[in-house]
């Protein structure tokens, strides 16, 4: 494609136009996103830590939590129901980036209070929900158009995610990856990066920590890169295992046919009986976890199944909060499980599956690729890369975000329609005719035949 040279100059001034536009709006963004999620946070913190100062019955306010937080979204924004990504993703496919702001102040509190209680659930979630129900509002003040909304509302969600887990590059990324699965908006990865990275500094600001893991220092071979295949096959496996089991929970608390506020109650005593029985590692955030097993600690062999157990029930019966931070954690475990079986580092394995699994369950292999760097540096990434594309692969055509749309499927021997995904959208038909070793037994018998 050729220019001449007056629209060359018309092209680079409209160029320089736009990056100055959309510098100032992502700058504006970090700065308001990162100070909503500070102050989320901050508010977060203090509950749990004033609810852990209460004595041991303190677990029994589980269902009193849960019924709260249905409560507040049921009456006030239903809008804010859910684990908070996916119901961004939704305003951004299917509702012009339109996101009420009643659901920012609704969702923050519900979550609150479902963390504080003992809910199984993240906090990154509701920061990406915040982020983009602010971005989607100020977007309407200004009279932004459809188009400009929605990046907007993409920076919100670079913003919030970036905010709350302090791995800047990764959280840009995530914005623009994880709409899609198979294509990524370029046009947004500019004021991504800023607003991710403005917001980070603002967190940081506010003393809001970052999830750090050790530097692995590791030499490449062909072992440890065979290593890593079979780890991200594992990985993808773990990822399935988590999608089905959210999917799973939820079709059960749907069919259960009793008034509304009575499946919080349940599945606060559901969760009382997983205390009981295991303990209460697998209760609240659990970032303690996985710190410990990203600096070498081990744990339980099947954590990764009760965490993931319990955040679907979380969420499941009204719950609310995000699914990424489980998700890291059902990651990092699965990798100190591995690695416990196989006798290899559980730093190393464990920061693998925190990445790799949630790879595989949000589609997003770049963002957890990245992350990966910058959590364990530049050595071991390649191996971490590695189990992120497998696990990626492997975990098929599902999805911890359903409202993610797929553009391309992972294979060509699938066809699917235009929007199949997620739990109710999801058709992908398998075609026979175009794996080879079918096609290569049909050439063969066609030319015995001749």
């Amino acid at each position: 494609m050729r220019i001449n040279g007056g629209k060359k100059l018309q092209e680079i001034l409209i160029l320089l136009y736009s990056t100055a536009k959309w510098g100032i709006l992502s700058v504006m963004a970090g700065l308001v996103v990162g100070g909503a999620v500070s102050l989320f946070l901050y508010l977060l913190e203090n509950s749990i830590a004033f609810v852990s100062g209460l004595p041991s019955w303190r677990f029994s306010l589980l269902p009193l939590g849960l019924l709260i937080s249905a409560f507040l979204i049921k009456k006030l924004a239903p809008e804010a129901e859910g684990h908070g990504t996916e119901k961004v993703i939704e305003a951004i496919h299917f509702k012009q980036g339109l996101i009420p702001l009643r659901v920012v102040p609704v969702k923050l509190v519900a979550t609150v209070v479902t963390l504080a209680s003992g809910g199984s659930v993240g906090e990154e979630g509701p920061s990406v929900q915040i982020g983009g129900g602010l971005m989607s509002w100020i977007a309407q003040i200004l009279r932004l158009d459809v188009y400009d909304r929605k990046k907007l509302v993409v920076c919100g969600i670079s913003a919030g995610f970036s905010a709350v887990l302090g791995t800047p590059i990764s959280g840009a990324v995530f914005g623009v990856e994880v709409l899609y699965v198979g294509q990524m908006l370029y046009d947004v990865l500019l004021p991504s990066f800023i607003s991710g990275i403005i917001a980070r500094i603002v967190a940081s600001s506010f003393g809001v920590p970052s999830l750090t893991g050790k530097i692995i220092a590791i030499s490449l071979d062909w072992k440890v890169v065979l290593l890593s295949i079979l780890a991200g096959v594992f990985f993808g496996l773990v990822s399935i295992m988590h999608v089905e089991m959210l999917h799973y929970v939820e079709s059960k608390f749907k069919g259960i046919n009793v008034l509304w506020w009575k499946k919080p109650i349940l599945g606060g005593f559901i969760l009382l009986i997983v205390v009981l029985v295991f303990g209460t590692r697998y209760l609240g955030l659990g970032t303690d976890t996985i710190y410990d097993v990203l600096s070498g600690g081990q744990v339980p062999l099947f954590a990764f199944i009760l965490k993931s157990f319990a955040m679907a029930v979380t969420l499941s019966c009204g719950g609310s909060g995000g699914v990424l931070t489980p998700t890291l954690f059902v990651g990092a475990t699965a990798g100190s499980t591995l690695a416990r079986l196989i006798g290899m580092d559980s730093a190393l394995f464990g920061t693998m599956g925190l990445a790799a699994v949630l790879a595989g369950a949000a589609n997003t292999p770049i963002t957890t690729s990245i992350m990966a760097m910058e959590l364990m540096g530049p050595q071991a990434t390649p191996l971490a890369a590695i189990a992120c594309v497998v696990s990626f692969v492997v975990s098929g055509h599902r999805s911890i975000y359903p409202t993610q749309i797929l553009s391309r499927p992972k294979s060509k021997v699938f066809e699917v329609s235009p929007l199949s995904w997620g739990q109710n959208l999801f058709k992908v038909k398998l075609l026979p005719s175009k794996l080879f070793f079918v096609r290569y037994m049909r050439a063969l018998r066609l030319k015995r035949k001749r």
